[in-house]
């Protein structure tokens, strides 16, 4: 099992994007046992994957009064599941703090494993206790960045922050090849996977499906099939 987390220190990025396309991949293409764990209070990955209503208890896992497994819901897509988020989160830095337990979610990751071949993460943003204890649970990093000044910025802040032997794949987001500031950062990074700025993109929340599951073949349905590739290249390795 590998632990991949999308995680950015700005919000607006395209990460709950990429977290739910890149689980549609992973339990679509590859044909894994998928998990998307959403750890960010807004809930937006849960919003576009879950079915029905849950209680508020996304918080009481990381209290032991539940146990992760117990909040698995199965979303309509097969071989991929969710542990979904709800406002109870807010609090989860301060709980993190107070537990002064350093890999407590590294720890019931672990006893998810036997259950999933790859476990997402959908992270809040900023560098919080919350970051540090997904960094450290994390086989993968998966950091979004809009082609902008600001944006590379707090990329680099990311790569400060977890030192040299870190894991981190960083994504071209919101693309729009048009404007100069994104074609130049391109040329900057061509190593860099590219996901474009597109309606149908912007007509997931709409539809509450993954670009896969519409429109695969789309250019941006194959940006995200190909950055899937990619990341399983960066973990076979």
């Amino acid at each position: 099992m590998s632990t991949i987390a999308i995680y950015s220190l700005k919000g607006g990025v395209g990460k709950t994007t990429l977290t739910v396309n890149l689980a549609w991949c992973s339990a679509t293409l590859s044909a894994r046992r998928t998990l998307l764990w959403d750890l960010d209070a807004q809930a937006a990955s849960t919003f576009m994957l879950a079915t029905g209503t849950a209680r508020e208890a996304a918080q009481s896992v990381f209290l032991k009064d539940a146990d992760a497994s117990d909040l698995i819901r199965k979303t309509a897509i097969p071989r991929l599941d969710l542990i979904g988020a709800d406002a109870s989160l807010r609090g989860l830095d301060v709980l993190f703090h107070e537990l002064d337990r350093k890999k407590r979610l590294q720890k019931l990751l672990t006893g998810l494993r036997k259950h999933y071949d790859r476990i997402l993460l959908d992270c809040p943003p900023g560098l919080t206790e919350t970051s540090d204890q997904v960094m450290r649970a994390a086989d993968l990093i998966v950091v979004p960045v809009i082609p902008s000044p600001l944006s590379e910025r707090a990329f680099a802040e990311v790569l400060r922050h977890l030192g040299a032997k870190a894991n981190v794949l960083p994504v071209h987001s919101m693309v729009d090849r048009r404007r100069k500031l994104h074609a130049a950062a391109l040329e900057a990074h061509p190593d860099w996977p590219v996901i474009p700025m597109a309606s149908v993109i912007e007509s997931m929340a709409t539809r509450r499906e993954p670009v896969g599951a519409f429109a695969g073949k789309s250019a941006s349905g194959q940006a995200f099939a190909q950055l899937w590739q990619a990341i399983e290249r960066r973990l076979a390795g």
